[in-house]
């Protein structure tokens, strides 16, 4: 297979941090007044609320909830079990289906993920998070413009929180596309909403280093390594900028730190070896 210049496939440290970063639970088991069901698409339309929620939809948003936990803890095949009861409890609720796409993206299955996440979008169009989640999908199957038009839909939402995972995940994708200008606003706009992600700060800088912007690309990679979410990845970015730079002194520092916190790495040994291109 081959590497990506970008993203969760050449951070291979951050994969399962990338892939929890990229994707978005939002309020799935939240509270009743964040429902979503019929009527839910008339923008005019009151929320549902505890007193006027259905029976059929309090009993599954209790498997919701459960699924969620399931889900946060790993327990991907459990979680949906839960999810299947909710589904057939309440046909009608969006989050379930927005949950379960999710879930057969953990599992690898793309097709039954894209219709949950269809299903949710219908049921629900103002769901920004199963909008997120939909770009995601279609980013990792390489349609990269409906991707694209996904995470701009969900940039509309005045009321969306999230907006600093979003503008990661849609840079990671445009990176991963080939469109390294767009892919570098999206980042930076991320980057300014949220510069402790380390994904973020990562890829900013390695998309600037590949651009022999080596001055801007030492701001972004020194920030992340001088934290506690350094890694062998982020040190080996590190070393190959402060080289360029011609900064010998700083360069060993960080090869230090591979050695002492990585020796088995294989940034480590690309450094012994003199590789400075991989």
């Amino acid at each position: 297979m081959k590497r990506s210049a970008v993203g969760w496939e050449h951070a291979r440290q951050w994969f399962f941090w990338a892939w929890l970063a990229a994707v978005s639970l939002g309020g799935l088991a939240g509270c009743a007044s964040h429902s979503s069901g019929p009527g839910a698409s008339d923008s005019h339309a009151d929320l549902v609320t505890n007193s006027d929620e259905p029976e059929a939809r309090k009993r599954a948003r209790i498997r919701l909830e459960l699924a969620t936990g399931y889900f946060e803890q790993g327990q991907t095949t459990v979680a949906l079990d839960e999810l299947k009861q909710a589904i057939a409890t309440d046909p009608s609720f969006a989050d379930a289906y927005s949950l379960r796409g999710l879930v057969y993206m953990r599992l690898n299955d793309a097709r039954m993920a894209e219709d949950s996440f269809r299903r949710a979008i219908s049921l629900n169009p103002r769901d920004a998070n199963a909008l997120h989640n939909y770009g995601w999908l279609m980013c990792q199957q390489a349609r990269y413009s409906e991707a694209d038009q996904a995470f701009a839909q969900v940039l509309t939402n005045p009321t969306y929180g999230d907006r600093a995972k979003t503008l990661m995940t849609q840079g990671l994708c445009q990176a991963r596309a080939g469109k390294r200008e767009e892919a570098e606003r999206s980042l930076s706009r991320a980057y300014e909403l949220d510069a402790a992600n380390p994904v973020t700060g990562y890829n900013l800088a390695l998309l600037l280093y590949q651009r022999s912007e080596f001055t801007r690309a030492q701001f972004y990679i020194r920030r992340l390594n001088n934290s506690e979410l350094a890694n062998a990845e982020s040190l080996w970015l590190g070393v190959k900028v402060e080289r360029r730079m011609e900064n010998r002194e700083a360069m060993q520092q960080l090869v230090e730190q591979l050695k002492k916190r990585y020796p088995q790495s294989k940034e480590l040994a690309a450094y012994d070896r003199g590789t400075f291109d991989e």
